[in-house]
C-alpha cells in the first residue's frame, strides 16, 4: 500500500525558524489526518508586505519572522591620522608618490581593502574594509608606515614580563594589534625591567595602560613553593587529582605537583596572598598527618607485569588509590628494579598488596611458533584473518616481530587462552597447505624479472597464486623468496629459474658506431630501428643520447641474436661508410648549365644510373667544385660521366706532370695561393695534387689545351726555382692598383716577369691582407721583379688630373646603365675616376683623375671605346620568327653568351599580332589587304617581313661573326622511322618517356596522332644536337623490341585444380604465403572470383619454368594440407574468449606451439560450442587435449563468478515498482477556483510549472494575468516577490 507525505504547519514553522529538525508526518491513506488536508496558506504562507507610508519597516509577520539573521563577516573601519602626525606631508598630487605604494602594499600584505581621503584640517582619513582579522593588521601597518612614531618606556617587575607575553607571545601579539604600537620586552637574561613602547601617542598611551593593568593584577597574586617529600605527593594530589581540585576549587589557588615521572620534590602553588596561605596550610596538614600514620612495605613483582599494575594511563594505580588509600610507588620502565614500594595506613596495606598482586596477575603474555615467513599470510589480506581472532577477543594484543618464528599473545588469561588456540589452528592449517622456496639470482638480472612496471612478476604472481619477495636494488642480494601454494611455488620457481638461464645466456655489446650513422640507422620516424627490432625482436638496441656525443650503441640479449644483430649493423654501417665516399671535381663554371641539363634531365640521370648524390655549387658562388657522393666506384663512375661531358662541350686536355711530392706543399703555398695564382694566369686550368702520404709524385692538370701547357711550363719552372734555391719577398699596394698591374688579360705582370724570372702573387678575395703582394723566385729575380713593381706602384701614388674631348653623342655610351663602362674603367686601371658633363650641358670635355700611368692607359681605352662607337655599323639578320624562342634559350642564355663572345648587341623584333601567318610559311601571306602575296623569306632578302629580322649592332666583322653564330643556332627537323605500335611506349606515361628524352638531348620531338597510323616521328633541334637524339631514340626503340619480346615469354599461363577448402591456407594469413611464392618465382597467381564458375582452378602467369616452380610449390601445400585432419570438439562458448585472449594472442599462440589452425563458431551459429581443429592428426590431439584442459581450468572460475553475481544482483523491477502516488495535498488551492473537484497541477506540464527563459503560450489562469519578465520566463505573483 502506498503512503503520501504530508506537512503539517507545525512541522513547516519548526523547518522554517530551525529550531527543530525538519520532520515530515508520514500517515497511511485513508487514515484521519488524511481527512482533513492542510490549506494552501498553512502550507505556503504568503511574504511579509510593507506598511503603505510609513517610515520604519513593520515588524515581520507569519512563520518568516523566526528566521535567524546571518552576520557578515566583512566589517568597516575608518582610522584619522592628523596633520602633524603624517609621516609623508609635502606631495605634488594627493593619491601619488611613496604614499599610494604604501597603501597598495598593504592591502597586498593584509588583504583589506583601502580607501585614503584628505580632510579639511589636512588630516588623513583611511577606511578600512575587510575580515577583522585582516583590518586589525591593516591598522597596524597604517600606523607603522604612514604615522610619525614616538617611543615611551615603562618600568614593571621583572617577574610581571612573562604576563605580558603571554602563552607562545599571543598576549603581546594581540595587545600591539589592539593598540597598533611595537612593544619590546627585554630578554629573560636581561636584568632590565623596561619595556619600550613604539607607537603614535594615542597607541603608547593605551598599551602603557594595559600593560600597567597586567602588572597591577599580578602584584595582587603570590607564589608559594613547598618542599614535599616525593613519596607523599599522591596523597596530596588525592585519587584522580581529586584532593587537589578541592584544594584549589575551594581557596581559587593554582597548584602545580610535578608528575611521577619527573625527580622534583617542590610543590608550587600560585593566588591571592591571603586564599594561597590556606592552600598552604591544607597541603601542610596532609603531608604532615601522612607522615606520622602511613608506613611502606616492599614486594617483589616481575618487570613485565608492571604495566599490568600501572594500568592504562595509570588508571590502575589511582584505582587502588582510591579504595584503599594506599600510594603504589613502581620503578621507572628504564630500571632493571622489579620492587614495588606500598605505602599507607598500615591496616590498609593488606587489601592493596592484594590489589596489587590481582592486577599483576589479570594478564598474560603465550606466544605461537609460526615461521616468520608465514606471518603476512596470518595477517590476510589488509589484515583480515587477524581481525577474526581480534574482533571475537578485543582484549587480547597480538604482536608480530619481524625476523623472529613466533608471535606473542597479550591480554586477560582466559582470553589469551582462547586467542592462543585460534592462532596455533590457523598456523597449522596455513603450514599444511603453504610452501616457500628461496632461489639465487644475481641482482643484476632482478628488475629485468621484474620486468616494465612490474609485467613479468605480477603475471607470475597472478598465474601461480603465490607471493615474490624481490630484495631492494640498494640491498644488493641475490635471495629471492617465493610463498603461496607447494604447487604453485614449485612452478614459479621453475620459471624464474628458467628466465634468469636465459638472462646469464644473454650477453651485452657495445659496438661503436659513428654517431653521424645514428640518425640513419634509427630513420625517419624510427621506421629502420623499428624494422631491425622486429627482425631481432629478443635484442634490446640502446643508443646514445645525442647530446653525449658518445659512438657507443649497446646491444643486449640473447648470445646467439645479438652476434647477428650486431653483424647486420656493421653491415650496414659498412655500406653506409661506402656509401658515403664523396669526391670533388673541378668544371669550368661556364659548362655547369650543361651538367644540370634542360630541367635537370643530365643531372638526375647520372644520379639515378650512377645511384650518388651530386651537388653544385649555388650560382652565384665562385666555386667550381661538383661533390660527389656515395660508393665509391659510383662516384667515380659519375665523376667519368661529369668529365666526358665538359670534354665533350669544350676542347677539354688533360695532362699528368711528375713533380716531387715533396716539393708539392710549398707549390701549393700557404692556404693555396701559389697555385691558385697560377690556375688564374693560366684561364682557370684546375691544377690537382695527389693527397698527402701517398707518396705519388703526379700532378694532373686539366683544361683547355692551350692553356694546360702554359701551366705545365709555369709549374715545372716554379718546381726547378724551389729545388734550386727559393726566395721570397713582400710588398704592398692598395687594392685598386691590383688590376692595373696586373693589365689587362694578364699583360702587364706577364711582361714583369718575363723580363726578371720572377713569379708575382696577389691575394685573393678569401684572404686577410688584401694589399700583401708576394714575389717568388731566385734572389736576384725576386730583387729585379720588387723593384720594377715598387717603381710601378710610386708612379701610381703620383696622382694626376688630366682631360680629353668625346663627342657628346657618345657620352650616353658610357654612362648608361648607371655608369657600367666607368665603373669598368675605375676597376681595371687603378681606381681612375672619369667625370663626363652633367646632363643638358653642351660640353665635350672629360675629366680624369688618379696615377700617371693609370689616366693615361683610362684615355686609350676610351679612345678605343670611341673607335669602336665610330666604326660600328646595324646588320639584319633575317631568321624565321617561329626559331626565335629556341634561338634565345632559357632566360636568353644563348644570345647573352654570343652578345659578350662577340661585343656586339642584338635586337629582336617585336612579336606579329597574327602569328599563324609567321608559322605557316608554305601559305600565301595577305599584305596590304591584297591577297596572293607569297612569303619570300628566303627567296627575296629585299622584301622580308618586320618580325623576322633580328637586328645586330657593332664592328663588321664582329657583327658577321654574331650573325653567323645566330644562324648555327636555327633548329632543323630529321625523321625517324619507328613502328606505330611503339609509339605510346616511347611517349610514356602522361608523355613522361618522350618529355625525358627532350629534356636530355635538347630536342623537340613529334610523334604523329595516333589516328595516322603513321611510323614517321620528326625530331627537330640544333643540328649539333640531332644525331644524338637519334641514337637515343633508336636505342629506346631496340629496348622496347626486346621488352615486347620478353614480354611475351612472360604471358605463359598454367592453370591448376586445387580443391577451394585449401585456398585459405595457400593464400596465408594476410596473403603471407602467396606473397612469398609470388616473390620467389617472379608470378602472378590469380585465385578464382567467388561467382567464378570453376572455383578449383588457379592461374599461374609468368615465364614457363617460373610457373612449373610455382606450381610445384603450390601442390607441395596442398600435399601436406590433404596429410592433415579435422575435427570437431566441443568448448563451452563462455570461454572462449579466454581462450582467444587479447587480439587474438592467446590461440595464436596455442596454434603455433601445436601446429594447427583452430575455428570458433561465428556470432549466430547453431552450436555456438562446437570449435573446429585442423592439423596432422597427432598435433590434433595435443591441440585438443590442451583446449579441454584449459575450458576445465577457465571454467571454475567462469561459474564461481556467476555465483558471486547472483548474490550481487540488484533486485527485480517488480518488487521495487513504485505504485501509484496521489501526490502533495493542500486545500484551498489557487488551481482548485474553477471547479469543485480537486486536482494537483501537472509538474510535467511547461504551462503550469514553465521554465526560465522558455516562452508560453497566454492562457487564462487561477493565478491571474502572467506577467511578461524581459524574455526570463513567467512566475507567479507571490514568487516573483521572493525571488
Amino acid at each position: 500500500m502506498s503512503s503520501v507525505a504530508v506537512l503539517t504547519q507545525e512541522s513547516f514553522d519548526e523547518h522554517r525558524s530551525g529550531l527543530a529538525q525538519p520532520a515530515v508526518r508520514v500517515a497511511a491513506i485513508g487514515s484521519e489526518e488524511e481527512s482533513d488536508p492542510p490549506t494552501y496558506k498553512d502550507a505556503f504562507p504568503p511574504l511579509p508586505e510593507k506598511a503603505v507610508g510609513s517610515e520604519t519597516p513593520s515588524e515581520p509577520v507569519g512563520a518568516w519572522s523566526k528566521i535567524r539573521p546571518i552576520k557578515s563577516s566583512v566589517i568597516t573601519q575608518v582610522f584619522h591620522v592628523p596633520l602633524e602626525e603624517r609621516r609623508y606631508k609635502d606631495m605634488a598630487q594627493f593619491g601619488e608618490g611613496e604614499q599610494a605604494k604604501i597603501c597598495l602594499d598593504i592591502m597586498q600584505k593584509t588583504g583589506a581593502q583601502l580607501e585614503l581621503s584628505l580632510a579639511k584640517d589636512q588630516g588623513l582619513s583611511i577606511m578600512v574594509s575587510g575580515k577583522l582579522d585582516s583590518v586589525m593588521k591593516a591598522r597596524k601597518e597604517i600606523v607603522t608606515r604612514l604615522q610619525t612614531q614616538a617611543s615611551a618606556s615603562i618600568a614593571i617587575p621583572k617577574e610581571h614580563h612573562r604576563f605580558v607575553i603571554g602563552k607562545s607571545g599571543d598576549k603581546l601579539q594581540d595587545l600591539e594589534l589592539k593598540t597598533a604600537t611595537k612593544i619590546q620586552v627585554p630578554r629573560p637574561d636581561d636584568a632590565s625591567n623596561q619595556i619600550k613602547i613604539t607607537g603614535t601617542k594615542e597607541g603608547i598611551e593605551k598599551a602603557r595602560h594595559e600593560i600597567l593593568l597586567i602588572s597591577a593584577e599580578q602584584d595582587k597574586r603570590a607564589v608559594e613553593r613547598l618542599e614535599v617529600e616525593k613519596a607523599f605527593h599522591p596523597f596530596i594530589a588525592g585519587p584522580y587529582n581529586k584532593t587537589v581540585n578541592d584544594i584549589m576549587h575551594e581557596t581559587g589557588t593554582r597548584i602545580n605537583i610535578p608528575p611521577p615521572s619527573v625527580n622534583k620534590t617542590e610543590i608550587v602553588c600560585m593566588g591571592e596572598k591571603d586564599q594561597l596561605a590556606q592552600a598552604v596550610v591544607r597541603i601542610r596538614q596532609i603531608y604532615e598527618e601522612k607522615k606520622k600514620k602511613t608506613t611502606s612495605i616492599a614486594v617483589e613483582v616481575r618487570k613485565s607485569q608492571h604495566k599490568y599494575v600501572i594500568g592504562p594511563k595509570g588508571n590502575s594505580l589511582q584505582e587502588i588509590l582510591e579504595r584503599t588509600g594506599v600510594s603504589v610507588e613502581i620503578p621507572p620502565s628504564d630500571s632493571s628494579s622489579e620492587t614495588v614500594i606500598l605505602r599507607g595506613e598500615p591496616e590498609k596495606l593488606g587489601q592493596a598488596l592484594t590489589e596489587v598482586y590481582a592486577k599483576a596477575n589479570s594478564f598474560t603474555v603465550a606466544t605461537v611458533s609460526a615461521p616468520s615467513w608465514l606471518h603476512r599470510f596470518i595477517i590476510g589480506k589488509k589484515g583480515q584473518n587477524l581481525a577474526k581472532i581480534t574482533q571475537q577477543i578485543p582484549k587480547v594484543h597480538i604482536e608480530f616481530t619481524e625476523g623472529e618464528d613466533r608471535i606473542s599473545l597479550e591480554g586477560p588469561t582466559e582470553d589469551v587462552t582462547v586467542a592462543q588456540q585460534q592462532m596455533e589452528a590457523l598456523v597449522s592449517d596455513l603450514i599444511s597447505r603453504m610452501d616457500f622456496a628461496e632461489i639465487n639470482i644475481d641482482h643484476r638480472f632482478h628488475r629485468h624479472l621484474i620486468g616494465k612496471s612490474g609485467t613479468n612478476i605480477n603475471r607470475i604472481k597472478e598465474q601461480y597464486k603465490v607471493s615474490v619477495r624481490i630484495p631492494q636494488d640498494s640491498e644488493k642480494s641475490s635471495q629471492i623468496r617465493i610463498e603461496g601454494d607447494p604447487q604453485g611455488v614449485q612452478q614459479a620457481k621453475k620459471e624464474l629459474l628458467e628466465l634468469a638461464q636465459r638472462m646469464e645466456n644473454e650477453r651485452t655489446k657495445d659496438l661503436i658506431i659513428e654517431q653521424r650513422f645514428h640518425r640513419t640507422i634509427i630513420g625517419q620516424k624510427g621506421e629502420r630501428i623499428r624494422e631491425i627490432r622486429e627482425k631481432f625482436p629478443d635484442v634490446i638496441i640502446n643508443f646514445p643520447d645525442p647530446t653525449t656525443k658518445s659512438d657507443i650503441v649497446q646491444l643486449r640479449g640473447p648470445k646467439n641474436e645479438v652476434e647477428k644483430c650486431t653483424k647486420y649493423l656493421q653491415k650496414m654501417v659498412s655500406e653506409m661508410v661506402e656509401n658515403s665516399y664523396s669526391i670533388s671535381v673541378p668544371i669550368f663554371k661556364q659548362f655547369h648549365k650543361n651538367i644540370i641539363g634542360k630541367g635537370g634531365a643530365n643531372i638526375k640521370k647520372i644520379r639515378e644510373e650512377c645511384n650518388t648524390k651530386i651537388d653544385l655549387p649555388a650560382e652565384n658562388s665562385n666555386s667550381e667544385m661538383i661533390v660527389i657522393t656515395g660508393k665509391k666506384s659510383n662516384c667515380e663512375a659519375a665523376r667519368d660521366r661529369i668529365l666526358a661531358i665538359q670534354k665533350e662541350l669544350a676542347n677539354i686536355t688533360e695532362m699528368e706532370v711528375s713533380i716531387p711530392s715533396k716539393l708539392h706543399n710549398s707549390l701549393i703555398g700557404a692556404k693555396g695561393r701559389f697555385i691558385r695564382s697560377i690556375m688564374e694566369e693560366c684561364g682557370g686550368v684546375h691544377i690537382h695534387f695527389p693527397s698527402e702520404g701517398s707518396g705519388s709524385d703526379t700532378v694532373t692538370i686539366r683544361g683547355p689545351a692551350q692553356d694546360v701547357e702554359r701551366a705545365k711550363k709555369q709549374l715545372l719552372q716554379l718546381a726547378e726555382e724551389k729545388q734550386t734555391k727559393s726566395f721570397t719577398a713582400e710588398l704592398q699596394a692598395k687594392p685598386e692598383y691590383h688590376k692595373f698591374l696586373i693589365g689587362k688579360g694578364g699583360g702587364n705582370i706577364r711582361k714583369v716577369r718575363d723580363q726578371t724570372g720572377a713569379r708575382i702573387i696577389f691575394p685573393t678575395a678569401e684572404d686577410k691582407d688584401q694589399q700583401l703582394i708576394t714575389i717568388v723566385g731566385t734572389e736576384e729575380a725576386v730583387k729585379d721583379a720588387q723593384k720594377e713593381l715598387e717603381s710601378l706602384i710610386k708612379s701610381l701614388d703620383n696622382i694626376v688630373e688630366d682631360t680629353m674631348s668625346v663627342d657628346p653623342k657618345h657620352h650616353r655610351h658610357f654612362v648608361i646603365r648607371r655608369g657600367q663602362v666607368l665603373r669598368d674603367i675605375a676597376e681595371e686601371y687603378g681606381g681612375v675616376t672619369v667625370s663626363f658633363p652633367r646632363s643638358g650641358v653642351q660640353s665635350d670635355r672629360v675629366t680624369l683623375k688618379g696615377a700617371k700611368e693609370c689616366v693615361e692607359a683610362a684615355k686609350k681605352r676610351i679612345q678605343d671605346i670611341i673607335e669602336d662607337l665610330e666604326a660600328q655599323i646595324t646588320m639584319e639578320c633575317m631568321i624565321p620568327q617561329r626559331f626565335h624562342r629556341s634561338i634565345m634559350g632559357p632566360k636568353g642564355s644563348r644570345i647573352q653568351q654570343i652578345t659578350r663572345e662577340h661585343g656586339v648587341q642584338i635586337k629582336f623584333p617585336d612579336r606579329e599580332e597574327n602569328p599563324q601567318a609567321a608559322t605557316n610559311a608554305e601559305s600565301p601571306a595577305q599584305e596590304n589587304g591584297e591577297e596572293g602575296a607569297e612569303n619570300k623569306i628566303a627567296a627575296d632578302p629585299g622584301s622580308p617581313k618586320k618580325c623576322d629580322i633580328i637586328v645586330i649592332s657593332g664592328r663588321k666583322e664582329r657583327c658577321e661573326a654574331a650573325c653567323e653564330a645566330l644562324k648555327a643556332l636555327v633548329p632543323v627537323s630529321i625523321e625517324v622511322d619507328v613502328p606505330y605500335d611503339l609509339h605510346r611506349y616511347i611517349i610514356g606515361q602522361k608523355g613522361a618517356g618522350i618529355r625525358k628524352m627532350m629534356d636530355e638531348f635538347e630536342v623537340n620531338i613529334q610523334v604523329p596522332a595516333p589516328e595516322l597510323q603513321c611510323d614517321i616521328i620528326t625530331i627537330t633541334g640544333l643540328s649539333s644536337n640531332l644525331d644524338r637524339a637519334k641514337g637515343g631514340l633508336l636505342e629506346r626503340v631496340k629496348e622496347l623490341q626486346a621488352e615486347q619480346e620478353d614480354r611475351a615469354l612472360r604471358s605463359f599461363k598454367l592453370v591448376i585444380s586445387v580443391d577451394p577448402k585449401y585456398h585459405p591456407k595457400i593464400i596465408g594469413r594476410k596473403g603471407a604465403v602467396i606473397s612469398q611464392i609470388r616473390t620467389e618465382h617472379d608470378v602472378n597467381i590469380q585465385f578464382p572470383d567467388k561467382n567464378d564458375e570453376n572455383q578449383d582452378q588457379i592461374t599461374i602467369t609468368g615465364y614457363e619454368r617460373n610457373t612449373e616452380a610455382a606450381k610445384e610449390a603450390i601442390m607441395q601445400i596442398v600435399g601436406d594440407l590433404e596429410q592433415m585432419v579435422s575435427e570437431d570438439i566441443t568448448l563451452d562458448h563462455r570461454v572462449h574468449a579466454r581462450i582467444i585472449g587479447g587480439r587474438g594472442k592467446a590461440i595464436r599462440k596455442i596454434m603455433d606451439e601445436f601446429k594447427v589452425d583452430i575455428r570458433f563458431p561465428q556470432s549466430g551459429a547453431p552450436d555456438p560450442n562446437l570449435v573446429t581443429v585442423m592439423g596432422k592428426p597427432e598435433d590434433v590431439d595435443e591441440a585438443i587435449d590442451h583446449l579441454l584442459n584449459l575450458e576445465e581450468e577457465y571454467m571454475s572460475d567462469v561459474v564461481e563468478n556467476e555465483v558471486m553475481q547472483s548474490y550481487m544482483k540488484p533486485p527485480s523491477q517488480d518488487e521495487n515498482k513504485p505504485q501509484p502516488s496521489k501526490g502533495f495535498v493542500v486545500r484551498d488551492a489557487p488551481w482548485a477556483a474553477g471547479g469543485s473537484n480537486e486536482k494537483a497541477p501537472d509538474m510535467t506540464s511547461s504551462e503550469d510549472f514553465p521554465s526560465f527563459g522558455a516562452p508560453v503560450a497566454h492562457k487564462t489562469s487561477p493565478w491571474g494575468p502572467k506577467r511578461h519578465g524581459g524574455g526570463k520566463g513567467l512566475m507567479p505573483a507571490d514568487m516573483s516577490a521572493s525571488c
